[in-house]
């Protein structure tokens, strides 16, 4: 089984910072576990600006869903992001949150079985203004819901607050 660690925040909250930094102090090979689906062009310069920051010690590691597939045994591995994660799963299942959230936690439940240290970046959604449109909500609502599903299992959860780690479990 995984030693999990959640790392929660709002947007540009150094979530993302704070678990690089992390996964480098435990490992001299940490593994980048990147989620994104890339949208647009906006969206590709986030990527590259992510990719930027890390050195030539990373590995890095595509994977849109399926993260079982992949062989992170023995390994310290960042996965950034649920929220990516789980859009391209919502994305895929056209919407239908139910179909979306049951897939997450089945390739969930088949990832975590592997013998690794998984420090795993997520969006704290539901603490920013109400989504005004259906599919964000139901967005919402999914993200809230993994999220909570996660951080049951995990081993230590923290909310990063104006790039503030506050260590919650």
């Amino acid at each position: 089984m995984a030693k999990i660690t959640l790392v929660t925040g709002g947007a540009r909250s150094g979530k993302s910072s704070f678990a690089q930094q992390m996964a480098e102090a435990k490992s001299e090979r940490p593994v980048y576990l990147a989620t994104a689906r890339i949208w647009d062009e906006d969206f590709a310069q986030r990527v590259k600006r992510h990719q930027a920051d890390r050195d030539e010690r990373w590995v890095n590691v595509e994977e849109e869903k399926q993260l079982s597939k992949h062989d992170f045994s023995g390994k310290v591995v960042l996965m950034d992001c649920v929220t990516l994660w789980l859009t391209n799963f919502f994305h895929d299942s056209e919407y239908k949150l139910d179909e979306a959230l049951e897939a997450a936690k089945a390739e969930w439940k088949l990832f975590i079985q592997q013998d690794m240290e998984l420090i795993v970046v997520t969006n704290e959604l539901g603490m920013g203004v109400h989504p005004e449109h259906e599919v964000a909500r139901k967005f919402a609502d999914l993200q809230g819901w993994m999220n909570q599903h996660i951080a049951k299992g995990a081993d230590a959860v923290y909310l990063l607050v104006s790039g503030i780690p506050v260590k919650i479990k």
